[in-house]
């Protein structure tokens, strides 16, 4: 799987995923949390006091479609990609795993291990 490298503004969100951590970046000026981390806070542009806080991992499907078409060679289908609106407020793109979704579904966040220590964010219910 291609995963992108951390670099200085992802780097902390992607250490708490070697440990299963759900993290949001939140805005020591403002309050505004987001996702995904960002080099400003989106709410008041603030480049200061952005720390990552630990989320309850828990959300709800908003909507979501099932992927019959591998984008690479390699790569399973069917796989539900859905947008799941977290309970602290951001709205996040991922995979749910297992099948026969629906919106408004209940969702809690599980992890799939990377190689290299890193871990992907998986909603199941």
């Amino acid at each position: 799987m291609n995963v992108p490298p951390p670099d200085d503004v992802t780097a902390g969100w992607w250490d708490a995923t070697r440990e299963h951590r759900y993290t949001l970046q939140t805005c020591g000026s403002c309050g505004h949390v987001q996702h995904p981390p960002r080099a400003l806070c989106v709410g008041c542009s603030s480049t200061a006091g952005l720390a990552f806080v630990e989320a309850s991992g828990d959300g709800v499907v908003d909507t979501f479609t099932v992927v019959h078409r591998a984008p690479a060679p390699g790569v399973a289908v069917p796989y539900t990609v859905a947008r799941i609106r977290l309970a602290e407020g951001p709205i996040v793109l991922s995979t749910l795993d297992g099948p026969d979704w629906r919106i408004g579904e209940p969702v809690r966040v599980g992890w799939r291990d990377l190689d290299d220590g890193r871990a992907l964010p998986v909603f199941h219910r």
